[in-house]
């Protein structure tokens, strides 16, 4: 959702060289992408964990002479790590008590506060004086990353399901309705169905196989961020938890039924022409809790033919 920020500050700064500092799972979403020219990993869990990693960070920072780093990310940490690289311009919103730290410090508004985390970003822009270059989100994928998921794809008509979400259980529908969709996305519809999603998620992935009729590629757990991305990126239509592979998906423009549940749609949607988002109105949604404390029935009210409808939609489309 912070590429349209960048997209903007590329085009604001056409001839700097534009570097990205973020955690490993980020930056290998972003290496390579057309907006940032290299990346640098920061992991807190490993080399820069606790105080003295952080410190041994920001000081690797500054042994780069950068004359700009722009937060996008709200925490104090981030604008400690600029201030302590010894960046002489260091922009980000005045959140978390940092703008002490900050030489460019925007204020957030209400507004701001509103609306999609996409715009967000770009709001914190345009107090600096950088116009938005564009709303879509973008991701990359090499030839050759696309040439591996044809490989593993083959011939056919392909709809991806990810039946996970990393944030907690409450943001996912269940193994046993996604089955159902899934049978119906190949009787129905003439899809091929692929499973996809992370490690922890496996065992969704293996519960909802054994309670399907037809079969299914089963990729849970066994790609890279990037392939998962090319997976994503060569599929016509994805049916998904308001997820990261959500918005991989969105990026690459592809049909998407997006289900929400605790998290509010307004503000993490993805951004793509092709969406169909399938909620229900609850009086307890968005909660934004990680484990429902109540009955789920914000996603437990998802029927199996609410999905198929949107997918309906998508299609006629």
């Amino acid at each position: 959702m912070s590429t349209p920020a960048l997209g903007a500050i590329r085009a604001a700064f056409p001839t700097s060289e534009i570097v990205l500092a973020a955690n490993p799972v980020v930056c290998e979403l972003m290496s390579p992408h057309p907006y940032c020219d290299r990346i640098i990993v920061l992991d807190k869990k490993g080399a820069h964990k606790g105080a003295a990693g952080l410190w041994k960070f920001g000081r690797g920072l500054g042994a780069q002479r950068f004359d700009l780093a722009i937060l996008l990310q709200n925490a104090m940490e981030a604008a400690m790590i600029a201030a302590l690289a010894g960046i002489k311009r260091r922009a980000g919103y005045s959140t978390d008590g940092r703008g002490f730290l900050l030489t460019h410090a925007v204020r957030v508004s209400k507004e701001a506060l509103r609306m999609h985390h996409s715009g967000y970003y770009l709001e914190m822009l345009a107090g600096l004086g950088i116009a938005p270059a564009g709303l879509e989100t973008r991701l990359h994928c090499t030839e050759a990353e696309r040439g591996w998921a044809q490989t593993v794809l083959g011939q056919g008509r392909w709809a991806a399901i990810n039946p996970g979400a990393a944030y907690g259980s409450a943001k996912r529908w269940y193994p046993q309705r996604f089955a159902q969709v899934a049978d119906a996305l190949a009787s129905d519809f003439g899809f091929k169905v692929l499973l996809v999603g992370g490690p922890g998620e496996a065992a969704i992935g293996s519960e909802i196989c054994s309670r399907m009729s037809a079969s299914a590629l089963n990729m849970i757990g066994m790609t890279s961020v990037r392939q998962l991305m090319a997976l994503l990126a060569s599929v016509e239509l994805v049916v998904t938890n308001d997820s990261g592979p959500m918005h991989v998906a969105g990026a690459f423009d592809r049909s998407v039924v997006a289900l929400f549940g605790p998290t509010d749609h307004r503000i993490t949607s993805p951004l793509c022409s092709k969406l169909s988002l399938v909620r229900k109105d609850t009086e307890c949604a968005p909660c934004l809790k990680r484990e429902c404390p109540r009955d789920h029935h914000c996603m437990a009210d998802i029927t199996v033919e609410d999905v198929l409808g949107g997918v309906e939609a998508l299609l006629r489309k």
